[in-house]
């Protein structure tokens, strides 16, 4: 029978597979299948999803093809594995002014195919996984490794995590030489089983980020004199050369035995030394209905500050000719729009049918919108207003 999954006392394999860094830089939001509970026994679990982003006025346009699969090749082994490919189409903000002489919008045709590999080992009361990842796109390259322990306490009703990531970026950048950016994140974690029905979870991760943080491909105007005639001109982005970050997240679950339904809370803190403070809060409920259908409504918001380097324009700092390829030396400027204070907003659906005890099926609906906020927005056209239609098959043996 298809029910929301209660906590447990006893530590079970996750559904999820993630890969550090290679998070769909065009979605929004990240793809979302309702996890089904399983049985410990099974051997073999796989899923293929198709996912569709679509922003209105005929902004970017999506599609997203993912296969994951998880292999237990014996009660301490197991070993997982992702593939996933992006096909992008459409316009996004440069970052020039609307109605101006420079365009505001760019075209952007591009697809990404990634690659991830993990191999878990139960070791006593250690769950050590140790994870490969390789991501490629028309101008970029990245490859990370992992390393992460679960350690199970307190007749397994307690949990701590520790995880440490490294990502190696090489971005191609026209003009000049390739670039690179390395990435390295520490995730601290608990997670404590309060009674049968109740579990409670906080995490801290730390990353630092240094090398090219530049996005190759916005821009940032400015009101100059050419001859003594008004002109605008665009010049590339300078970013700081490194970023820190800290983000906190608290996170509940309780799962109602008479309603047969679970209810999800998770509220994200974040803060880094661009100046963006963030905050995010998000509820799921996952309602079983009729031994073999889930319906799980969902919604999420989330406020960020503006980047202390933020500007929608050159023509207020102080700065003489800016640099053809910044180096991320200061000034630091950006016109992004999502370094700008802003906020969104999801709210939707997820659907999943159990066929047989191996076969289920689900399908998503998110509705997704971003808006300005504060004193440091950008124009109003620059934020999207998006849908999304995920679509999954689940089969284990």
């Amino acid at each position: 029978m298809l029910s929301p999954c209660p906590p447990k006392a006893k530590s079970s394999h996750a559904n999820v597979f993630q890969m550090p860094g290679m998070t769909n830089p065009w979605a929004i939001t990240p793809f979302l299948v309702p996890a089904a509970c399983l049985p410990a026994a099974e051997a073999f679990r796989f899923d293929s999803s198709y996912q569709v982003y679509d922003e209105s006025n005929g902004r970017m346009f999506v599609e997203s093809y993912y296969y994951r699969g998880e292999m237990f090749l014996s009660e301490e082994t197991s070993f997982r594995f992702q593939m996933l490919r992006d096909a992008i189409t459409g316009s996004t903000p440069i970052g020039a002014q609307p109605g101006g002489t420079q365009p505001f919008l760019v075209e952007i045709d591009d697809v990404r195919q990634g690659v991830l590999a993990a191999l878990s080992q139960q070791i006593g009361d250690h769950r050590v996984e140790v994870e490969l990842s390789h991501s490629r796109e028309s101008d970029y390259l990245s490859q990370g490794v992992s390393l992460s322990d679960k350690l199970e306490l307190n007749q397994k009703n307690t949990t701590l995590s520790f995880g440490l990531n490294y990502l190696n970026d090489t971005i191609v950048v026209r003009g000049t030489d390739d670039q690179n950016k390395k990435s390295y994140d520490l995730f601290l974690g608990l997670s404590q089983l309060l009674d049968k029905n109740t579990v409670v979870s906080a995490n801290l991760t730390l990353g630092y980020a240094e090398g090219y943080l530049n996005d190759q491909y916005k821009v940032i105007q400015r009101d100059e004199l050419f001859g003594g005639i008004p002109v605008t001109n665009i010049y590339r982005e300078n970013r700081p050369s490194s970023r820190l970050r800290g983000v906190l997240q608290f996170q509940g679950t309780h799962y109602f035995d008479k309603a047969n339904a679970a209810l999800d809370a998770v509220v994200r803190l974040s803060q880094d030394d661009y100046g963006v403070f963030s905050q995010s809060l998000q509820f799921e409920w996952r309602q079983g209905l009729f031994g073999k259908l889930e319906i799980t409504p969902f919604f999420r918001y989330y406020q960020q500050s503006a980047a202390d380097f933020y500007h929608p324009s050159l023509n207020d700092v102080n700065i003489t000719t800016p640099q053809a390829f910044p180096d991320g030396s200061g000034p630091n400027y950006s016109a992004d729009y999502r370094l700008s204070s802003m906020s969104t907003m999801s709210v939707g659906l997820k659907t999943r049918y159990r066929f047989t005890e191996n076969i289920a099926a689900s399908i998503t609906y998110e509705h997704y919108e971003m808006a300005g906020v504060g004193g440091d927005q950008a124009p109003a056209a620059a934020y999207p207003i998006a849908s999304m239609w995920t679509f999954g098959l689940n089969f284990t043996f």
